[in-house]
């Protein structure tokens, strides 16, 4: 029974670090998959992708070709960590380290078509060596870094390499001696999805990485202290317990990777209107309404003109937006009775969340309307920029109309 269990939960966690990886990929190519790191990263992660690959293969089919894809990944990966170290430290390596790494790619990597065993363990024991001997001499080019050269954000990228090769050279050397050492899987997997979800938080500004290190110590405590409860509720061995702590712990670490992956999808596609503004081209302030018409944040937005005001009182509609240019339904701005009944008549009237003044000359107002769960703090200042620029451009036209 612990022999079936300890393949399913390999090929679990093979699944787990294959799906990760995918998902840092699609981050990737998303963003730049040209630019010179992240094509340096992609290569890299496509040689890890080859090595789960092939185990799922070898395990699912029991066709032993398939081991080629492993041989042949392992065999690329501290070629690949290496590319990668040297892009986010933008110096190269020593030419006897990059000799060692080109030399050892190739020799496994054509040795890696032999997919029998009967060069084991000699095959085994050189790769485990080239592995652990690359990642630690890219793990020493980090620690010996240039840190002025680099500005912070580099810095941090750099840290969070640094600490996933510290994972990968113990669990790259357990992968070859789990056997001997007790451990009823291989966990690299594990390390790879620690990688993906670092990455991944790279690119989320809002993300601290002292928060990220303490999120990561949490995830861990948890899923020991689950897997101490559940080995202990079913009689487990030792075995059993790492077992059910890495299989706890490989669903925290893809789930919190393809969470972020969607936060950082969706902030990117939030209703940011900062892109529009920056963008834009246009010269006055009737143009650039209208060139806002068709984002998402200010779809269906109605300008109103004097015209339409007729039933309301100019000086009380002065007095509210000289206080507040965007007025809000919730809270609007106190400012007394008549106010009041002005601000209840346009939101009414307009079915509004939102009313801003765009002009002062002719006296223009915007009325829109904002779900109440699709709205933000940054929204709101999205908000009161536009505003200011329409307003900006509505003064600039009428001073070059009245000279």
């Amino acid at each position: 029974m612990i022999s079936a269990a300890e393949v399913l939960t390999e090929l679990y966690l093979s699944a787990a670090a294959l799906a990760g990886l995918l998902i840092l990929q699609w981050v990737l190519t998303r963003q730049d998959p040209f630019a010179p790191v992240n094509r340096r990263f992609l290569f890299c992660i496509r040689a890890v992708m080859l090595l789960f690959a092939g185990r799922i293969l070898v395990s699912v089919t029991g066709v032993d070709a398939f081991r080629i894809l492993v041989l042949l990944g392992a065999a690329l990966i501290p070629l690949g960590v290496l590319l990668l170290t040297e892009g986010v430290l933008r110096r190269h390596a020593p030419a006897w380290i990059k000799t060692f790494m080109a030399a050892g790619a190739a020799l496994f990597g054509i040795t890696a078509l032999w997919y029998s065993d009967s060069l084991d363990p000699a095959r085994l024991a050189g790769l485990m060596g080239y592995q652990v001997i690359g990642l630690a001499l890219s793990g020493w080019l980090i620690w010996a870094r240039d840190r002025g050269s680099l500005t912070a954000q580099e810095n941090l990228t750099v840290v969070r390499l640094g600490l996933t090769l510290i994972l990968f050279v113990p669990l790259a050397a357990g992968d070859y001696l789990f056997s001997h050492l007790g451990l009823p899987v291989r966990l690299s997997a594990l390390g790879v999805l620690v990688l993906c979800w670092l990455t991944i938080g790279l690119s989320r500004s809002r993300q601290r990485h002292r928060v990220t290190l303490v999120t990561l110590g949490l995830m861990v405590g948890v899923a020991a202290a689950l897997g101490a409860v559940i080995s202990m509720l079913t009689a487990g061995d030792a075995e059993g317990y790492i077992l059910i702590t890495a299989l706890l712990l490989a669903t925290l670490l893809l789930v919190v990777t393809a969470s972020d992956a969607r936060s950082l999808r969706e902030e990117e596609q939030s209703l940011s209107l900062l892109r529009t503004l920056a963008e834009t081209e246009a010269e006055d302030a009737q143009t650039f309404l209208q060139k806002l018409q068709d984002h998402p944040a200010v779809e269906g937005a109605v300008r109103v003109s004097d015209d339409a005001l007729d039933a309301l009182q100019m000086d009380v509609l002065q007095r509210i937006f000289v206080a507040s240019p965007v007025v809000r339904k919730a809270p609007p701005p106190a400012l007394g009775p008549e106010a009041d009944d002005h601000i209840a008549y346009l939101f009414q009237r307009y079915a509004a969340t939102h009313v801003m003044q765009v002009s002062r000359d002719p006296f223009t107002l915007i009325a829109l309307h904002l779900p109440t769960l699709g709205g933000s703090d940054a929204t709101e200042v999205e908000l009161q920029l536009v505003q200011r620029m329409a307003m900006l451009m509505a003064e600039r036209q009428g001073a070059v109309e009245h000279e």
